[in-house]
């Protein structure tokens, strides 16, 4: 099995093709600007926007100006587009051929923006609730976009949900559940995540500097960025053109702190390792590393200490394109993909701008160039809840990548479950109150039928954990959100904002039992615990995983079921909190 890369669809500060983006790049120049878009008191944080309006975004998409739109909505439909549009992708072509088309899209904001406006005109048009959700905007993108998708779900994992978004759209094509898949994340700016970073003291007043000692946090941009996954004997039939090849990949958990990265970088180090041994390639065949490098003092000197670690004296150069586009969180694993790209079809390496004075520890960044060895390039991308994620695209054709054996016979272990608070007091078998004392009740809930359940199938820790949820922690969501209507955002509980992103829930789960392997949240609607349980299978089917801990977690508030039901929405929600979990794994 070979994977071909054979378009790819961009949109960012930095530009709005991939010709604009690579100009950038090449002449160093940023897109990260003064605020023009998100309206905030706190304009003095510069961030990577757009510079196009909604009503732009719209006309670009051939849609009706005027109406209310999510941003990541809007982009995330020009981005699939265009890619669609480079690899030649119709739906006459894809009927002739036979192909299956899917659709994996990464997001964590979804359409906050759009219940942002809504809650704060004091008088909401309650629609915004079916575009709320993570899986709703991807529907929305779906069927938007493109009339041919036989297939669509939502990868939400924070800032690396748009690799990951790659990675399973790649366990999708070796499966055989899709010929092609057009995979990668949109995430428009927000009040919600821009004051729950300012929380974190993560925000830097001036453009960020990775890697250099002065640096003092990222600047939070937005953008899309996809690629076109199709299998090799596809693109051929088709006569595609190639832009590349998707090598290997590696998806791990640090499982050391909500926000934070270790000291070690221990799950970076595990990804990396994993994409390589993937790839087939040694540390000596990587030309050229996108590093994750967002600028905050935290992640650039564990990203540096885990790449010395897995590279050691044959680190090739380095360099973060945050500086040009902004930290584009759930986006940017996409849009580092399609530039990674280009680095490979321009021979040209991106510099690493903003560096004066270079801080000894972490590693020294290339300032690039043209390089016309690009052969192999790496691109990290590392999210709150210790999700890392490392992808290799190659110049040359990659080598056979590993079988999925359908045949592998699988279990089902006896779940656990949780339907109502007054259950979790079953969680003092497990944890001092004192370890959950400022954990909400999902979160609660959620650890509680992991340990029954590995306890049931006699397991201390599961090989991968894959968690289904559609709305997340809501409690803390719709905490926040009381918060900044009561006073337009000055106040977020930086507390809250840690156990907020839909991610939280696995990679708290993974902390908690040290367990640095595969982790991944899916956010598809209804569909998510469907997802779940197809991404469990593939994985022990494809020898990544011989056991995986499924979690179906979610819980709903008296204000957001009043609403729901005002709607008349067919939406299933618990009346309080709803938790279960089980092991899947090999007969």
């Amino acid at each position: 099995m070979k994977i071909a890369i054979t378009g790819a669809g961009i949109i960012c500060a930095a530009g709005i093709t991939p010709r604009e983006v690579f100009e950038s790049i090449r002449c160093r120049r940023s897109g990260v600007d003064t605020m023009c878009h998100l309206h905030s008191r706190h304009s003095n944080f510069p961030v990577g926007e757009v510079k196009m309006s909604n009503d732009e975004l719209a006309e670009k998409c051939g849609l009706t100006a005027g109406k209310t739109y999510s941003r990541t909505f809007l982009m995330g439909v020009y981005a699939v587009r265009q890619a669609l549009d480079s690899a030649r992708v119709s739906a006459d072509g894809m009927a002739d051929n036979a192909c299956r088309v899917a659709l994996v899209n990464g997001t964590t904001v979804g359409g906050m923006d759009v219940t942002e406006k809504m809650l704060f005109s004091g008088n909401p048009d309650k629609d915004f609730l079916r575009e709320h959700d993570c899986g709703a905007c991807t529907r929305a993108i779906a069927l938007t976009a493109w009339s041919g998708f036989d297939s669509y779900t939502t990868v939400s994992t924070a800032c690396s949900s748009a690799a990951n978004a790659i990675a399973v759209g790649a366990e999708m094509i070796r499966n055989g559940e899709a010929d092609i898949v057009v995979a990668g994340g949109t995430e428009a700016l927000s009040l919600f995540h821009f004051n729950g970073f300012r929380s974190l003291m993560i925000l830097d007043e001036h453009r960020s500097r990775p890697f250099d000692a002065t640096r003092a946090g990222l600047n939070l941009g937005e953008g899309a960025g996809y690629i076109v996954l199709e299998k090799y004997y596809s693109a051929r039939r088709r006569h595609a053109g190639v832009l590349g090849w998707l090598a290997g990949w590696g998806v791990a958990c640090d499982a050391y702190h909500p926000t934070a990265s270790s000291p070690e970088g221990a799950g970076a180090v595990e990804a990396m390792r994993r994409a390589l041994a993937m790839a087939q390639l040694e540390p000596h065949n990587i030309s050229y590393i996108n590093a994750h490098g967002t600028g905050t003092p935290n992640n650039d000197v564990s990203e540096s200490a885990a790449l010395r670690t897995v590279f050691g004296a044959a680190l090739p150069p380095v360099s973060s394109t945050k500086p040009y586009t902004g930290h584009t969180t759930s986006a940017c694993g996409g849009i580092e993909a399609v530039i990674s790209l280009l680095a490979i079809k321009e021979g040209f390496m991106p510099g690493n701008p903003g560096i004066i004075n270079p801080d000894p520890d972490c590693v020294e960044p290339t300032q690039g160039g043209q390089s016309p060895r690009i052969i192999n390039v790496m691109s990290n991308s590392f999210g709150f809840g210790g999700n890392d994620t490392s992808l290799i695209f190659s110049k040359r054709e990659a080598g056979h990548l590993p079988v999925i054996n359908r045949g592998t016979k699988l279990k089902v272990g006896t779940p656990a479950f949780v339907r109502c608070a007054d259950e979790l007091q079953r969680l003092g078998k497990y944890l001092n109150p004192r370890d959950t004392r400022r954990m909400g009740q999902l979160m609660k809930a959620s650890l509680l039928t992991s340990f029954e359940a590995l306890e049931q199938a006699g397991l201390e820790k599961p090989d991968a954990i894959i968690s289904a949820t559609v709305y997340g922690c809501m409690a803390n969501s719709e905490q926040i959100l009381r918060e900044m209507i009561a006073d337009a955002g000055e106040s977020v509980s930086p507390t809250l904002f840690m156990q907020s992103t839909h991610n939280t829930i696995a990679g708290n789960i993974a902390i908690r039992l040290k367990c640095h392997g595969y982790n991944m949240t899916i956010s598809n609607g209804a569909e998510s615990a469907r997802d779940a349980v197809k991404l469990a299978q593939r994985l022990i089917r494809g020898g990544e995983a011989r056991n995986v801990l499924v979690g179906i977690h979610e819980e709903c508030t008296p204000l957001f079921r009043s609403l729901i039901d005002e709607k008349k929405l067919d939406v299933e929600l618990p009346d309080e909190v709803f938790s279960q979990s089980f092991v899947i794994s090999e007969e």
